[in-house]
């Protein structure tokens, strides 16, 4: 960041308002221009603006381009806070400036209304789908408490939800996380997490569309990674653990709430499940062959179907791989048993 691309960045009324929505939530450019009542083109050359001054940032969600602020009160770098300070000391200290933003914040509570009325249309018009997965597995209270108590005896520190559906094991674990990165590959199911998420502060979470075979993270750049019921659509469940073992820190931790392995195979043509469960000896060896040290797994029965939580910590790094990889044999050796079962 520099201070001459920032001070002009912020010498413009419309900039100042962009800033201090986005102090608030995440926004999508049609939703800020929707907001400030402008046309999308001319909100888009103000964000370009702000983008290449370092105070905010883009990304796409399938059609969609989301913005966000990189700047914060609580940010590790001086200048990032201190301009930050400066916005929030300039609407509490500038009446006409203050009333703007209170009637751009009484539109932001519309879009917020609007999101959360969409996921409540989305859920209704598949309830009886959701019903009938419920069914199978009986109260998710049993599993997100069983999830939450295997975390308790250590801090979360930056956490990664990788297929984070509608958001709710992001929501669920955001209090005791430093920060919290809910990935998801549609951009639909991210709608619905940002729905449920918005009402946390913006700066301690973020929505991201990726998958889980290639994560865009750096690597260790997680405390910890969690797989909550996503890891029986993965075709590859070997390249996708050493794929979260690469973005995950040395001592950090992977926990995998999945089914207990069943016969179910009306759920793969009913809802696309690759795999029907995992024993507990193919996870630990999994988890082992990927560089996590595993944890004894904890149970949790259903109406129908168990679900298991497989622990890992990470260990040392495990360097550069040569040739073929255990977990790649692995592989192989896991899709040929489900295919003679």
């Amino acid at each position: 960041m520099k201070i001459d691309s920032i001070v002009r960045a912020l010498d413009d009324p419309t900039r100042l308002r962009i800033m201090r929505l986005l102090a608030d939530m995440e926004l999508a450019v049609g939703e800020v221009a929707q907001i400030l009542g402008q046309s999308q083109p001319r909100v888009s050359r103000h964000i370009g603006i702000l983008c290449d001054a370092g105070l905010a940032e883009r990304r796409r969600e399938g059609s969609w381009t989301f913005l966000r602020q990189t700047i914060s009160e609580r940010s590790p770098h001086p200048l990032a806070a201190a301009v930050a300070q400066l916005l929030a000391a300039g609407e509490a200290c500038d009446p006409s400036f203050a009333e703007r933003c209170a009637e751009d914040r009484r539109h932001l509570a519309a879009i917020r209304a609007n999101r959360e009325n969409a996921a409540a249309e989305y859920f209704a018009e598949r309830a009886d789908e959701w019903d009938r997965v419920r069914a199978m597995l009986g109260p998710a209270e049993k599993v997100e408490s069983a999830l939450v108590a295997a975390l308790a005896d250590a801090p979360i520190g930056r956490l990664l939800d990788v297929g984070t559906g509608t958001g709710r094991i992001a929501e669920l674990l955001a209090d005791g996380a430093s920060h919290v990165v809910a990935l998801d590959k549609s951009p639909e199911m991210l709608r619905l997490a940002r729905a449920r998420l918005q009402r946390l502060p913006s700066e301690e979470w973020e929505l991201v569309q990726g998958n889980f075979s290639a994560l865009p993270f750096k690597t260790e750049s997680f405390n910890t990674v969690v797989f909550h019921h996503v890891l029986h659509y993965s075709h590859t469940p070997a390249s996708t653990l050493r794929e979260a073992a690469r973005v995950c820190g040395e001592g950090g931790r992977i926990v995998i709430a999945d089914y207990a392995y069943h016969e179910r195979e009306e759920l793969r043509r009913l809802h696309a499940h690759v795999r029907l469960g995992f024993t507990d000896e193919q996870m630990l060896e999994l988890l082992s062959e990927s560089g996590f040290a595993p944890s004894a797994p904890i149970t949790v029965p259903g109406q129908e179907l168990t679900t298991k939580i497989w622990i890992g910590t990470r260990q040392a790094s495990l360097g550069a791989n040569t040739g073929a990889s255990p977990g790649a044999e692995r592989e192989t050796r896991l899709i040929e048993a489900e295919r003679q079962q």
